[in-house]
């Protein structure tokens, strides 16, 4: 490879790696200095332990950490359980394929509106009481009984799970997409072997390198998580996160200090949570051993694949009961308890709430469109000059991408607001826009590089060979067949960005309003129907980029048999 051949190479990659090492660690270091005690802007210019000790004294600390950790834990793990048992029992079956047809779109459902149609659903006046009262409860008024906000976190970590699930089936299913991964299940039938001994005997060991990444990220994320945790979890005291926030915006400048410190807390809370999942695995890996090998073929599991079935089907169901109570809500203008339908309807709340919510709505679009266009070029750029020159992602590459992911936001969000507050870069729509890079760009390469690698290569060999130039061979050859992949990997990058809630806090300083924080500030209030309306608007957002993604090639391509069956 000549220097000019190495350096388009290496550009691309060079970008992405400033883009997102570089607010990593400047916000890490501008933690980190603050919480020992460095903060010349506040006139605290030299280092001390003091803003440890003021956390230490903090009422409620050590609950709020094992809060973050046990239901940031249990959720993760109870998510990749219910997907990997039910790839297991039902992989490659017509129910497989059509539940993946209503999991697919719960991926565009971000956190605070599936958190707040989840909160309305579960509460004691939400919908399942309702459509359970009076007949079978004998409740005529909201029973006195603390299911939202619950001390143990469980609405939380349900709030958690019922998320995290189609995020960790969706990568589950592009592993099993593999093509030599039938092979293993055809191997394991011809065996003998019941349905789901092959699935965790021969399949799982050759897929689950392909989603441990993603589920250290969702570790990651449920241990810091400050929107679901807002509406979903306790308040007495909260997770730490949510207190960390508070914290920081608190009128007392010097808390600002105790807050940097509680975010290196948040730090360890994540580090212990991802080595306690590590070594879980290395644990079930020692003690499975002797069962992978032991030759016993587990035909009759029939009852486990149903076992199996039903968390999934719950999932769903919850997710499908939260979107319908969100739209009640939206349209509701008087809604009592027990009735389990709204007395009076008010169908001119949505133009109402456009026209209040233009700003943020405005908002929201501009930053999700120029995220996810930039997120998208940036990945097909990286990825393509990677593929012509053949030098794959590698393993240091890969990590270096998804290291955000793999941190708690809050553990530099701090460090990089304080930092654009120096630079008086905060509050500016640039500012909010860099910081939804650093979390899309991740999520656009998981999207991508897979379709990517798939690639027939003998389309472009065939086109190399009569003299096409890259070039040529790339926006006459290499897009179209990866046009729904590219649009599928701009609606997931405009999800991530209108999902994200503490980045556009912090960074957007209050100056820049999406509705993803104006749908968690109106959570908290009293008026259902303005947090179910805004919550809607953000879920529509996504929902119409992942229509667009499936709309478009479909009018492009139909008059290509080809181009579909590629496509599919």
């Amino acid at each position: 490879m000549s220097d000019r051949q190495q350096a388009r190479t290496d550009l691309p990659t060079v970008l992405i790696v400033i883009l997102l090492a570089g607010p990593v660690l400047a916000g890490l270091a501008g933690t980190f200095l603050p919480a020992f005690g460095y903060l010349p802007v506040l006139g605290f210019d030299s280092f001390s332990l003091e803003p440890f000790r003021n956390l230490l004294d903090m009422p409620g600390l050590f609950r709020s950490a094992l809060l973050s950790l046990a239901t940031g834990l249990a959720a993760s793990l109870l998510s990749l359980g219910i997907v990997l048992v039910f790839a297991a029992g039902w992989s490659g079956t017509a129910t497989f394929q059509r539940l993946s047809r209503f999991l697919s779109p719960l991926l565009s459902v971000p956190h605070a509106a599936a958190a707040i149609g989840l909160a309305f659903l579960i509460a004691p006046s939400g919908f399942l009481v309702r459509a359970l009262s009076p007949w079978a409860t004998g409740w005529t008024r909201p029973p006195d009984l603390l299911i939202l906000n619950d001390p143990l976190g469980l609405s939380l970590t349900a709030g958690l799970v019922a998320k995290e699930v189609p995020f960790l089936f969706l990568m589950t299913l592009a592993a099993l997409n593999r093509p030599h991964i039938r092979d293993y299940f055809r191997a394991g039938t011809s065996l003998g072997y019941g349905r789901m001994a092959t699935f965790f005997k021969l399949v799982l060991p050759q897929i689950y390198p392909l989603i441990r990444l993603p589920m250290l990220a969702v570790i990651a994320y449920a241990t810091s998580v400050v929107d679901v945790a807002v509406i979903l979890g306790p308040t007495t005291p909260p997770p730490l996160a949510p207190r960390l926030v508070t914290w920081m915006n608190d009128p007392d400048l010097s808390l600002r200090l105790t807050a940097s410190a509680g975010a290196v807390l948040q730090l360890v809370v994540t580090a212990l949570a991802l080595a306690t999942y590590l070594m879980l695995e290395r644990v079930l890996t020692s003690l499975l051993r002797g069962r992978l090998v032991s030759g016993r073929r587990h035909r009759r599991d029939h009852l486990t694949r149903i076992g199996g079935l039903l968390p999934m089907l719950a999932v769903i169901g919850a997710m499908a009961a939260s979107l319908l109570v969100l739209v009640l809500w939206s349209f509701a203008r008087s809604w009592w308890f027990p009735s389990l339908l709204p007395q009076r309807w008010d169908l001119m709340r949505i133009t109402d709430a456009l026209a209040m919510g233009a700003p943020a709505l405005t908002a929201t679009l501009a930053l999700a469109t120029a995220a996810a266009m930039l997120a998208t070029a940036l990945t097909l750029w990286l990825l393509e000059a990677r593929s012509a020159h053949r030098a794959p992602l590698g393993s240091r590459l890969k990590v270096l991408v998804f290291l955000p992911l793999l941190l708690p936001q809050i553990s530099f969000l701090f460090g990089l607001q304080l930092l654009f507050l120096v630079l008086d870069f905060s509050g500016s729509f640039f500012s909010v826009l860099l910081a939804h890079l650093v979390f899309v760009i991740p999520y656009a390469v998981l999207a991508l590089s897979d379709p990517l690698a798939r690639l027939d290569p003998r389309f472009e060999k065939a086109a190399a060979s009569i003299g096409a130039s890259r070039g040529r061979i790339f926006w006459q050859i290499r897009l179209p067949l990866l046009l729904r992949p590219v649009l599928v990997t701009f609606a997931v990058a405009a999800a991530v960005s209108v999902g994200q809630y503490l980045p556009t806090l912090l960074i957007g300083a209050g100056r820049i309003v999406t509705v993803t924080t104006e749908s968690v500030a109106l959570a908290s209030g009293g008026d259902r129907s303005a947090a179910a309306l805004y919550a809607l608007l953000q879920l529509l957002i996504p929902l119409a980029g992942f229509m667009l993604a499936a709309l478009i090639p479909a009018v492009m391509h139909r008059n290509r048999q080809a181009m579909r069956l590629q496509e599919g």
